[in-house]
């Protein structure tokens, strides 16, 4: 059993929906990352999402944009990040720690090369925006033997087959994509979620999160009384970008994710 499931099973114990924060790897500074995991945690994250840092990141809206410029011009790397959740793992063995990004730079490295070194360095899922269910095997056929679940992404026009075809893939959990648009977006219809999610459980028992455009508490909570997991991704970034030390921008992001534990265990 991986850590997300561990996870996603003692929340579901206790009736929790589960909180997922997202944060680009070297944003601002390479060396502030680890200490921001560390505080989402001890603000009340479940599962964390790293961003590894991409020219192109198609799916992401402005402020994930920025944040990725950031971290480049460290000339932040897959392999970098893949070192920082290895110290990330040092003083925390328990939180799953899940890897979102694009194909490229997991091409460049290998599939097995990169599988390999994610599970050395304790990652427990990994989200490739950019590659599609119908070619997933070709890099889940290497994480799922070290325990790695791979995660794929439903939009809320994916048909039934597209549907099927991610849940006979996935494991972990599934990612559902809120709203027609980049990461960051705004106008979410909570029926329209709550229909969709009725579809993809159809289709699948594994845990369903929420995403791209929860931005507050108020959201966050809408989309918890439908989701098993809600992911906060702009919102904690905008706040990164615009802190001048780490300790203000571990300050804010801890107030915001704190505000949004709170309203969704509520």
């Amino acid at each position: 059993m991986s850590r997300i499931e561990k996870t996603f099973s003692a929340l579901k114990s206790e009736g929790k929906t589960a909180l997922i924060p997202y944060v680009t790897a070297g944003d601002r500074e390479p060396s502030w990352t680890v200490s921001l995991m560390h505080a989402l945690v001890e603000a009340g994250a479940d599962v964390l999402e790293v961003g590894v840092p991409f020219s192109d990141p198609m799916a992401d809206g402005p402020a994930i944009q920025k944040a990725c410029e950031r971290a480049l011009l460290h000339g932040v790397s897959l392999s970098q990040v893949l070192d920082i959740v290895a110290e990330f793992r040092r003083s925390d063995n328990s939180t799953p720690v899940v890897l979102m990004g694009y194909l490229n730079p997991i091409e460049r490295m290998g599939y097995e090369t990169f599988a390999h070194r994610a599970g050395e360095v304790g990652v427990d899922g990994v989200l490739t925006v950019d590659l599609p269910p119908e070619e997933g095997a070709s890099l889940t056929q290497y994480l799922k033997p070290l325990n790695i679940d791979p995660i794929f992404l439903v939009a809320p026009t994916s048909t039934e087959a597209r549907i099927q075809s991610i849940a006979d893939l996935a494991s972990g959990f599934i990612y559902y994509v809120s709203l027609k648009g980049v990461t960051g977006a705004a106008n979410l219809d909570r029926d329209a979620v709550k229909a969709k999610l009725a579809q993809i459980r159809q289709h699948t028992s594994l845990p369903l999160g929420v995403g791209f455009g929860i931005r507050d508490a108020e959201t966050a909570a809408a989309m918890a009384e439908c989701g098993d997991a809600v992911v906060v991704g702009s919102a904690l970034v905008n706040l990164i970008g615009d802190s001048d030390s780490l300790e203000a921008a571990q300050a804010a992001v801890s107030a915001l994710l704190s505000e949004i534990r709170q309203a969704i265990d509520a």
